[in-house]
This record gives structure tokens, C-alpha cells and sequence, in this order.
């Protein structure tokens, strides 16, 4: 018979066992713990601490802070003041009880994307009636709302300061209707209207803003002619941007730098502009931040005027579009007359040692130089760099003929560099970045250089079966520290190997397995 306890066996080990529970955990212990309830100490910070400690956070964050009670929700919509909402029609019925909630919204974003129908003119109106003291307007893609709505936005919201919209369907009236009626606008921005083409540009100017107004910026419009007594009556015109709009805007420049506000930018991208108004650019004296971005009837002759005149000029940046229209005669004129230039930025221009000489020697306080395929700027170029230039801070060289003879020279020079980029210059090898680093280790070097012919084929010819098997060969990037250049190439060679032999070694043990699989 097999042995088994009594009932009064167990009821002793029970007893035991509950005694020594007891001891361990007392009850007693357990209940006075649970009484005791943690204050709330956020209970005593003020109202505006609170709202203080809830800007610091961001906007999931505070989400999910207004859902901790009903204080913080009040105080986090009494204190947030910029919105972001998606504009589709059926924000309507939910505009009285949003901001009700967010009754202090001063910047304010709409946006609706491509397949949903946007809010019309209703829902403007009563956003406006709830939010007198907005500041600034985003509009994206709202193309249900029509110049009426505009026009009663802006006579509800006068003390608006930043205007902007794109994609949208209302015209030149809706934009007049914020000109206006905001006497306190500095910032317009209009991208990508389509009702221009019914407007003549005597009806519209600057307005009650013409004395606020101070960037401008137009994009892809196609009769954006129309809006030039808006820029010719600004009085304190600071920024001007113009991107892809149609049209010969020579005659229009001409005006606006008659009267020389005080233009301290000017940015044309894509614009059909001559020489005539780069001359006229040139009467802006005060002129400090050019772009000329793919404008190709734009010439030495044109930037020679401007380098002349406008000696204050701090950041240039030019595409020629591989023109060569703007190169060593234009960039001279700039070392000799632009002594204050800090940032410079050449894209389809092919400048040679002569201009990057005089850059360098007159331009003492140049710090950030970017190339980008220029045909012209190889080893040469890059040691006159590195041997003129003891300001430099962040050097990008993109797409251009240069080697590892010109890295190693920049690795001597510029002792002032922090940052270099290098992209698509094929000259570069594998290894030079990293053994950069290691002469430079202060430096932060961003480069994807290629690999040596030799090391290419021989890869190919070792790890062809493996492509075969399904296996890709792993990419080597250039985080590999690294002596020298010569010295790089032995360790890949021998990290070629040791990877070659651990995917061999995959593929023997998949091939072992599919054939016991088999059997």
C-alpha cells in the first residue's frame, strides 16, 4: 500500500504554512499601505506653470496629457496656440466645439489633400468669428472656398501678420481682399493659384499692407505678373522669391529697384530674367542673400553689375544649369567687390583655380563652400581650397572629378574645417574617407565613395556562385577605420575573405539541410 498523510497531518502543515505567510507578508501591513493615498502634487502648481510645463512638450504629448483630467484639458487648449486640422468638408460641424476648447489658436493650419473635398466658405467664416486675434494662415489644398470667403475672412481677422496658401481655387480677389483689410501683414505666399487669368494688375496693390509687408514669395503662378504693384508698393520690401512663374519679369524688377526699400534677399529660380534685371538687382544696395537658380540668360556681364554694387553681399548661391554663361569673370568680380562673403554655392558652374584663388585670398570670411558638378573643380582646385582658406567650416563637393591626391591635400589644409561632404566623385576610392577621419578625427566626414576596379572584379569572380545560391554580396560601407589608403585596400581584401567563407559556409549548411529534407 502506498504511504499517504493524515487529516490531522495536513491541518498542521497548513497551519505552519499560513503562520509563516503571515510573517512574511502581514496582513496588517498590506491595509495600512493601501489607505495611504499618494498626493497630487501638480495640484498645486498655478494655472500658468502648468500651461509653462505643457510647451515644452510636444503635440502627442500633450495630447495625451489632456486626457489625464478635466484641469489639465482646460489648461492645454487655453494655452495652445498653434493648430493643425485637416480641411475637409466635415470639419464644419465640429468648428464650434473645437474651438470652443482652443479659443486661442493665433497660428492656424488648413490642409486637405487631393481626393477629399475641402471646407467651403461656411466653415472659413465661422473659424474666423472664433479666432479674432489670428495671426497666421496656412492654407493647402482648400478648393472649395471662393473669394467670397476670403473676403470676409480677412475683414473678421485684420491682425493677421502671415498669409499663406497653395493649390487652391479662389483667385487675385481673395488675396486683395487680405491686402486690404490686414494692416499688420508682413509675410505673403502664394503657390500654385489658378484664377489669375480675369485680373488686370492695376486692380490690385499693396493695400492697408504696403506699409507692413515684407516678404513676398510667389510660385508656379501663371499670371503672377498681375500681383507686381504689390511688390513695387511694399515700402519695406525685405524678401523677395520667385519660383517658376511665367512670364518676362525684367520690367517688373526694373520698377521695384527704382524705389530700393531696402531688399536684403532675392531669390529667382527658374525665372525668365536677363542681364537688364540683374542690373536692376544691383541698385539694391543693401543686398546680402542672392539666388540664382537655373535662370540661363543670365551672364557674367549681370553678376559683374551686381558683385560692383552690392557689396554687402553675404550668401550666393548659382545653378548655371551647365550654361557656362557665369564662371571665372563673374566669380572674379565677386572676390574683388564682395570681401564679406560667407556662403557660396555653385551648381553647373566651372570655375577653375583663378576665381577660387582671388575667392580664397579676398574672402577671408568664407565659411561654407558647396560644389556640385563642376566639370572644372578637381585636385587643383581642391588644394587651392585647402591651402587659401582658414575659415572654412563645411566644405560639399558633389559630383565633381576630384581624387583621393586632393582629399589628402584638404586633410593638411583649412584647419578651421568641421564638417566635409563628398558624394558621386568617382575619382574618390573606398578608404579615403575613413583614413580622413583618422588624420582629421575632429572632422565629420559624410561620404559615399566607390571601390577600386581591382577589388570589384576580384569579388565578382569569388562570390559569382554565391549570387547564384540567392545570396547578395554585402555592401561595404565606409564606417571601416582605417590607417592609410593603401593600407585600406589589404584589410578589404582580407574582410572580403572572411565574409566569402561565412556565406560559404551558409550555403553548405542550407545545402545539407535541403538534402536530409530530400531523403
Amino acid at each position: 500500500m502506498g504511504q499517504s498523510t493524515s487529516a490531522a497531518g495536513n491541518s498542521t502543515l497548513n497551519r505552519r504554512r499560513s503562520k509563516s505567510f503571515s510573517l512574511r507578508f502581514p496582513i496588517e501591513s498590506i491595509k495600512s499601505d493601501e489607505s495611504k493615498v499618494i498626493p497630487d502634487y501638480t495640484s498645486y502648481l498655478p494655472d500658468e506653470c502648468l500651461a509653462l510645463v505643457f510647451q515644452f512638450l510636444n503635440s502627442g504629448n500633450r495630447k495625451r496629457c489632456a486626457l489625464v483630467c478635466r484641469r489639465w484639458m482646460i489648461i492645454e487648449g487655453q494655452n495652445r496656440y498653434r493648430l493643425s486640422l485637416h480641411a475637409r468638408s466635415d470639419l464644419l460641424t465640429s468648428i464650434p466645439s473645437l474651438f470652443s476648447r482652443f479659443d486661442s489658436v493665433t497660428k492656424l493650419s488648413l490642409k486637405c489633400d487631393r481626393r477629399s473635398v475641402s471646407i467651403g466658405d461656411e466653415a472659413l467664416i465661422k473659424i474666423s468669428l472664433r479666432c479674432r486675434n489670428l495671426k497666421r494662415l496656412k492654407l493647402r489644398a482648400c478648393r472649395e472656398l471662393t473669394d467670397v470667403g476670403m473676403a470676409a475672412f480677412a475683414q473678421n481677422c485684420k491682425d493677421l501678420k502671415i498669409f499663406s496658401c497653395g493649390s487652391c481655387d479662389f483667385g487675385a480677389k481673395g488675396v486683395k481682399s487680405v491686402l486690404d483689410h490686414c494692416s499688420k501683414l508682413e509675410e505673403l505666399s502664394i503657390k500654385r493659384l489658378r484664377g489669375f487669368t480675369d485680373v488686370a494688375p492695376e486692380l490690385i496693390g499693396p493695400g492697408v499692407a504696403a506699409s507692413s509687408l515684407k516678404s513676398i514669395c510667389f510660385k508656379e503662378l501663371y499670371n503672377g505678373q498681375c500681383f507686381g504693384p504689390v511688390i513695387v508698393g511694399a515700402k519695406n520690401l525685405r524678401s523677395l522669391k520667385l519660383f517658376r512663374c511665367s512670364g518676362d519679369w525684367d520690367k517688373l524688377l526694373e520698377e521695384m529697384a527704382m524705389k530700393d526699400h531696402g531688399v536684403v534677399e532675392i531669390h529667382l529660380e527658374r525665372m525668365q530674367v536677363s542681364d537688364i534685371a540683374l542690373a536692376a538687382i544691383s541698385n539694391c544696395s543693401s543686398l546680402e542673400i542672392l539666388h540664382l537658380v537655373k535662370t540661363p540668360e543670365c551672364t557674367n556681364v549681370g553678376l559683374a553689375v551686381i558683385a560692383e554694387k552690392c557689396k554687402l553681399l553675404r550668401k550666393l548661391h548659382i545653378d548655371g544649369w551647365k550654361a557656362n554663361l557665369i564662371g571665372d569673370v563673374g566669380l572674379v568680380a565677386v572676390a574683388r567687390f564682395c570681401s564679406q562673403l560667407q556662403e557660396l554655392v555653385l551648381i553647373g558652374v566651372n570655375p577653375t583655380t583663378l576665381s577660387l584663388g582671388m575667392l580664397a585670398a579676398k574672402c577671408q570670411n568664407l565659411e561654407r563652400l558647396a560644389l556640385c558638378g563642376c566639370d572644372t573643380f578637381g585636385d587643383p582646385e581642391l588644394s587651392c581650397i585647402a591651402a587659401k582658406c582658414p575659415a572654412l567650416r563645411k566644405l560639399c563637393i558633389k559630383n565633381c572629378p576630384i581624387s583621393d591626391v586632393g582629399i589628402e591635400n584638404l586633410a593638411n589644409g583649412c584647419p578651421g574645417l568641421t564638417k566635409v561632404k563628398i558624394k558621386k566623385c568617382r575619382g574618390v576610392m573606398e578608404g579615403c574617407a575613413d583614413w580622413l577621419r583618422t588624420v582629421r578625427p575632429m572632422l565629420l566626414v559624410n561620404a559615399d565613395t566607390v571601390e577600386p576596379e581591382s577589388n570589384q572584379e576580384a569579388s565578382n569572380d569569388d562570390v559569382g556562385g554565391l549570387r547564384d545560391n540567392g545570396f547578395e554580396f554585402p555592401h561595404l560601407n565606409s564606417q571601416i577605420m582605417a590607417p592609410s589608403i593603401a593600407s585600406s585596400s589589404r584589410n578589404r581584401s582580407g574582410y572580403f575573405k572572411s565574409r566569402i567563407g561565412l556565406f560559404s559556409g551558409i550555403s553548405l549548411v542550407a545545402c545539407t539541410s535541403r538534402r536530409r529534407a530530400s531523403m
